[in-house]
């Protein structure tokens, strides 16, 4: 069984014993394919390295399957790890690449062929066994990396950022072929990258991490809707979601209002009941707003309550079907709003900016915390 546990496992460097690991307590289910995302320095990298047993564990328990390997030594784990540069062999050809861990394991000659040769079918890249790493494409090195780990069966495969050196269009054809793998294979993975589309686009489930600490771990859909604090909320979505600081205010027909120094806005009666359990009526909290939910054009609007503000244009993106307006709403940030691609932009012309505040989100000023999570 390819079941992972990681029972509050940390991992302390130097002198000083600094944490790059902190209290990590993670159940993987057999199959199921996990992402770890994160800036860089998250100690994403260092938890896969652990699990792969490249890195000793400072304190806690790390089991795969029924087995505790705090103390066993990587080719005794049953995992595959595939690297961010590949790790080829320059002087192997591809099939001897593949071939080499079958080599160690003292597997007959012709089962190790019949290995190589599946797996290379599987991957699309029969016709390269004979050249070496160096005559082919990054793409291709990447699929020979993950063929040397396909090759030896193993309960756990681990990825650390392998698609981090490929440019764009590579990157989204290997995460296609990468899922389909999964899908054919039906092990378990564990995925890590820095990038939140990968994690957005492949994880079963997404292990959001900084400074060492798990900040949530929920299924992609769940992060993005319902992030758990604002460094979540604004590391996941592209673009990064709106901040906006303001305070809670009572208004005279007894419903909330989320005011700022220029303008304020109704608060839905949902969002209220929750900002009057946490205590927050007259209190300063933040208000997060995905660009995909402030409307410039009046027609999508329609329907929707009419929480309305101003906002002066000042720089657009036109990303292929849609357009990002960055908008002056009187705050130290520009706000960010999703327009069709035809929407035509005038610097510093005024526009009607419609938020649909059923989709906001609010957070404690001082905590950062989703005060619905």
């Amino acid at each position: 069984m390819g079941r992972i546990v990681l029972n509050h496992v940390e991992k302390r460097f130097g002198k000083e014993r600094a944490y790059a690991v902190k209290d990590f307590h993670l159940e993987i289910e057999d199959g199921e394919f996990i992402v770890m995302v994160g800036p860089s320095g998250c100690g994403k990298s260092t938890t896969l390295r652990m699990i792969a047993g490249l890195e000793d564990i400072t304190s806690g328990e790390l089991y795969i399957g029924d087995k505790l390997v705090n103390h066993l030594p990587p080719k005794d784990r049953d995992i595959a790890m595939v690297f961010q540069n590949y790790a080829l062999y320059p002087n192997m050809s591809v099939y001897e690449n593949i071939a080499f861990g079958l080599r160690l394991r003292k597997m007959a000659k012709h089962e190790i062929d019949q290995s190589v040769k599946s797996t290379s079918r599987v991957l699309e890249i029969e016709q390269f066994l004979e050249r070496k790493p160096r005559q082919l494409s990054g793409g291709q090195r990447q699929r020979v990396a993950l063929g040397r780990a396909i090759v030896r069966n193993p309960q756990v495969f681990l990825m650390d950022e392998p698609l981090s050196n490929l440019d764009a269009k590579l990157r989204v054809q290997m995460r296609t072929e990468i899922i389909k793998l999964h899908k054919e294979l039906g092990v378990t993975m564990v995925y890590v990258t820095h990038d939140q589309v990968e994690a957005m686009t492949m994880g079963h489930r997404i292990v959001v991490m900084k400074d060492g600490v798990i900040q949530q771990v929920d299924t992609p859909k769940m992060i993005y809707n319902n992030p758990r604090n604002m460094f979540v909320a604004g590391f996941i979505g592209t673009p990064p979601i709106n901040f906006i600081e303001g305070k809670v205010l009572e208004s005279g027909g007894g419903e909330l209002e989320f005011h700022t120094k220029r303008y304020s806005v109704k608060v839905p009666p949902r969002h209220a009941d929750i900002l009057r359990k946490k205590h927050k009526a007259g209190r300063d909290v933040v208000l997060g707003i995905r660009s995909e939910n402030i409307h410039v054009d009046p027609a999508m609007a329609e329907g929707r309550p009419k929480w309305q503000i101003a906002g002066i244009q000042k720089l657009s993106e036109l990303m292929g079907a849609d357009m990002y307006l960055y908008l002056d709403i009187g705050g130290p940030n520009l706000l960010i709003a999703r327009a069709r691609a035809d929407h035509e932009f005038i610097e510093n012309e005024k526009l009607t900016l419609t938020l649909d505040m059923e989709k906001a989100l609010f957070f404690d000023k001082d905590t950062t915390d989703n005060l619905a999570y």
